[in-house]
Formats: C-alpha cells, structure tokens, sequence
C-alpha cells in the first residue's frame, strides 16, 4: 500500500495591498444629532475647516440641518432613507448622501460637483442667450421703422443685459438722436446737442471703429443726458458699443448698471457686442427703407395720376387701380393739361403703355413728360402723336403704347370735343336721353412703327353729358359668377346708360364699383377712368312770391 504523498508546501508570492485600500473614495463625515462632526475620514481637502469632535463650520450648516432631518424621518418614517442633499461651501458645490447609524449618528458621504453645476450654469445660460437672441432678432426685424427700431433696441438690452439703455444715432447736423429706456419704463426719444467725444468711446462707435473694452470709463463722469430720468440708484458700471450697419454705422448702445449689480463680465461684453451687430444691421436696414421711401415718393409724385377737377368750365374726374395692391403705379396713365386760357382748349391724354408695374410706369412718364411739352400744338392730334411716336422711337425701350386723345373746348353751355384715338378703345358719350354712342375714331399705336396714322372725330357734349375714355382694363377685366367672364364693351355701355345726368364724379365711381365687383378678388391689369362732363346750367324758377322755386336745366 501506497504511503500517502507528502504535502510540499508551494511559495506563494505576496499581494501588494496599498495602505488605503480601506479609505472611502471621498470625503465622509459622521454627524452627531448635536451637529457635531463624530469622525471623519477619506479625501478631507474639500473640507479643511471640519475637525473631529467639534461643531460643524457655519459653512456646513446646510448639513447640519440636513442631519437633524434625517434623524427625524428615521424615528417618525421607520427609517425611510433620505434622498441626497446639495449646499455650496468655501466656493464648492457639494453633494452630499446620508446613511443613518442605529446610534442616531448620520454618516454623510460628500461628492464635488462644482464642474457639474459650472457647466449646467453655463449650458443654461447659453440657451437664456440664444433665446434671447432669437426674440430680439424677431423684434428688431418686424419693423422697417428706424424709431420703432431703436425703441426696441432699449427696452431689448435694458431688460436683459442691464438696468437702463441708451441708443446714439449718428448727428443730424449738429444734434445726436437719443433713444433711452429703464428697465421696465417706458422709452423716451428726443435729440440733445452735445459733443459725443466727451464719452469715451462713443465717438468711435458713431464712425463705426471698434470702442476700447468699456469696463474702465468712470460713471461719474457721464454727462446728465445719457442717464435716462427714472434710473435712480447711482451708475457703477458702462459699457459703449457700437451698431454696425451695413456698410455705414447705425449708432451706438450704452448699457447702465447701478451699482447693487455687479460690472460688465468679458462674457457679458462680447454677448452685448453679437446683440448689438443685429441691433445694428435692423436699424441700417430701416434708415436704409426710410431714404428709399423717401426717394420713391419723390419720384413717384410725377408718376401718380393727378387728381382731375373742374378747368375752364369744364367737369374732369378719373380714377386709376394698379395690377398689384402693392404697387401705387402701373402702365395706364391719364393727364389735363388746361389751355393757356379759357377760349384755348385743353389736351385730355388717356393712355395704356404694353405691360405693367413700375418698368411700364417709368415708360407713362417719359411719354406725360414729352406731351407737356408739346402742349403748343395741342390742337393738332396727329402732329402731336406723331412726334411723340419719334420719341419712343429713338428711346432705349422696347414699349410701345395706345393713347386717346381729347381736345376740350367750352363755348356757351356747350362743351366741343375733339377726339383721336391712337390704337386705343373708341370713347363712349352718355346722352341726357341715356343713349350711348361710341365716337368713331381709330389709328395706329405708338412707338412701334415708323409712322402714325389716326383719324380725328368732333361731338359736342350738352349739359349734364358726358364723355367717358377708358383703358381695355375695364373691358377686358375677368370675373362674373363664373370667374372667367369679360366685362365686355356691352357690359360697360350697359353701366354708363345708367349714368345719364350724373356728374363725372358719379360716373367714375360707378364704373369703377361695377368693375371691382366683377373683378371679385381675381386678379387684373391695370385700370383707368376719364370723365369729361359738361356742367348742367340751372336756374331757379319762381312760381309766386311766397312759394318755394326749382332747377331746371
């Protein structure tokens, strides 16, 4: 039988076990009900200040609130464990987690988590300002007016970014516009002579350079007219940055803080700078809007039609609605040029130039322009087209353009007409019986063929009669039950018949009720009305001494 193996004995090598492999990861604290610190152990550099066996620091006193509340739900809640509790100390933020002993004592288990909260704080923040800029954005673009603008820009940046706002505008000659705002008041607006050079800064960011980093300029020496009225505590801090345009600079901002709020940050200082570049580029782009209106309507007033009135005896009313709601000229036109006196007849020009818009206007007003001059022979129709057909002719444009032409003349009661009608719809006369007649004159168009035919009709126009010219918009405006239906030539002779006897104002408004009501809200070209009317002559016929008379024609 075998003896049994004898047992060798195998080295074994030894395990390296640090010192501290028993001490917790973090800083851990005992806590007594007293709010006593029993023992304490782990990393304790968060807490330099707390000692075994004595109070808590005042800094820690969170904590020892924290522990008498724990030991309370552990007597009252059978030892419901509390969730963990958060507090700041010595510039940290700690995190701290309870375990309640049977003892009464609190074991607390302290994580820093200051890079936590510092980036939460920072990502909260960044949104706060991307919000903010959004809205801001929203703001100062909804509006084209350079004062509303402004208006914005303070009430904007002295609710976010301080406790009062100043916008300087560049000088309008020799006063600075002001735009200031408290936050939460209201804006206030005016100009103020004054030299800006006396703020640092500001005269830099009104031409548009770059101001030097603003933390420095002393509030004291603010002149009174950049503290806006209602700002009451003492100014501690300013900053002045520019408005850039596009291109020019559209001002400067003053932000204002009072001396309970701390200074401008670095950060705060570039955020001011990005909300100041769209502040800036909303007000360039309104100023900008503002001198092109401006422009516009200086151009524009020669190239609206006139309002027409009675010249030499005579009723003249028109009316004229462009293709587009937007835009206030178009490609009709019409035009009174009165005679040099009252036995000279005047030129009535009623006339439709190829397309639309403000191209085809720009075209209307070449042609007014050159008919003005050509005033001394008005009388002679087909010399004046003729020329003007020349013109157009030896022009850059490619247009061409119908016309009606009409020489009036008042003689008695009577109102002679002299019409020429140059490729465009024949007038129309409403007789005081109702009847309609269209004159039969005819010719050629304008500034598409080398020479100009036309053929030139007289009528005479009693009392209460009236001679309308048009352009093919009225007749050829599509609408009706169906949306596809022209108004036509009988349609509109139709509407006039209806106007027997009324003045011309009457007539006008008629014709254009009847053509916007078949129109609907379905598009058209554009539409234009003449009304030559011959006044009704009236006296009053007594019939005795005590009863009252009538107008007869």
């Amino acid at each position: 039988m075998a003896s049994p193996k004898a047992e060798t004995s195998t080295p074994t090598k030894e395990r390296f076990v640090p010192a501290d492999w028993g001490r917790p990861p973090c800083a851990m604290i005992t806590v007594g009900p007293a709010g006593t610190a029993v023992r304490t152990d782990g990393d304790m550099e968060l807490l330099p200040d707390v000692a075994e066996g004595a109070p808590l620091p005042d800094g820690l006193a969170w904590l020892a609130r924290a522990t008498a509340e724990v030991a309370a739900d552990a007597v009252h809640q059978g030892g419901t464990r509390r969730p963990a509790v958060e507090g700041a100390y010595r510039g940290r933020r700690l995190e701290a987690h309870p375990t309640r002993r049977a003892d009464g004592e609190v074991v607390w288990w302290l994580l820093d988590q200051t890079a936590r909260y510092t980036a939460e704080e920072a990502l909260t923040a960044e949104r706060e300002r991307t919000a903010f800029l959004a809205e801001a954005s929203n703001v100062l673009l909804s509006s084209l007016n350079a004062e509303r603008c402004m208006a914005a820009t303070v009430k904007l940046a002295a609710g976010f970014f301080a406790d009062a706002a100043v916008v300087v505008a560049p000088a309008s000659g020799r006063r600075l516009p002001v735009t200031r705002a408290v936050a939460g008041g209201e804006v206030t607006q005016g100009t103020v002579t004054a030299d800006p050079s006396t703020v640092p800064g500001l005269a830099e960011a009104l031409k548009g350079f770059p101001p030097v980093p603003s933390r420095w300029i002393d509030p004291a020496s603010l002149p009174d007219w950049l503290v806006p009225d209602g700002l009451s505590a003492v100014v501690g801090s300013v900053a002045v940055t520019p408005l850039p345009g596009h291109g020019v600079p559209a001002g400067a901002l003053i932000l204002l803080r009072t001396d309970t709020r701390g200074q401008f940050s670095e950060t705060e200082e570039t955020f001011a700078r990005l909300f100041a570049a769209r502040a800036g580029a909303a007000l360039s782009a309104a100023r900008l809007y503002a001198e092109q209106h401006s422009i516009t309507r200086t151009l524009m007033r020669d190239l609206l039609p006139p309002r027409l009135h009675r010249v030499h005896g005579v009723e003249f009313a028109g009316g004229y609605r462009p293709s587009n709601a937007h835009e206030r000229v178009g490609g009709d036109f019409y035009d009174v040029h009165p005679g040099p006196t009252a036995a000279d007849p005047s030129l009535v020009v009623l006339g439709d130039v190829c397309g639309k818009g403000l191209d085809a206007a720009v075209l209307t007003g070449k042609i007014r322009n050159t008919l003005q001059a050509l005033m001394p022979m008005a009388d002679d129709h087909e010399r004046v087209l003729q020329l003007l057909n020349g013109a157009l002719l030896n022009s850059d444009n490619t247009r061409f353009a119908t016309l009606v032409l009409a020489s009036v003349l008042r003689t008695g009661n009577q109102v002679r007409l002299r019409l020429t009608s140059a490729g465009h719809p024949a007038p129309l006369v409403v007789r005081n019986d109702g009847r309609v007649e269209e004159i039969p004159t005819q010719g050629s168009l304008v500034g598409a063929l080398d020479h100009v035919t036309a053929r030139t009709v007289g009528t005479v126009l009693l009392p209460g009669e009236t001679c309308l010219l048009y352009t093919d918009g009225i007749t050829e405006a599509r609408g009706g039950p169906l949306g596809g239906e022209l108004f036509g030539d009988e349609r509109l002779k139709r509407a006039l018949a209806e106007c027997a006897g009324m003045p011309g104002e009457a007539v006008v408004a008629h014709i254009r009720m009847l053509a916007a009501q078949w129109l609907g809200d379905g598009g058209h070209d554009d539409l234009a009305v003449v009304a030559i009317t011959a006044p009704p002559t009236t006296h009053l016929t007594a019939v005795d001494g005590h009863t009252r008379g009538r107008y007869t024609a």
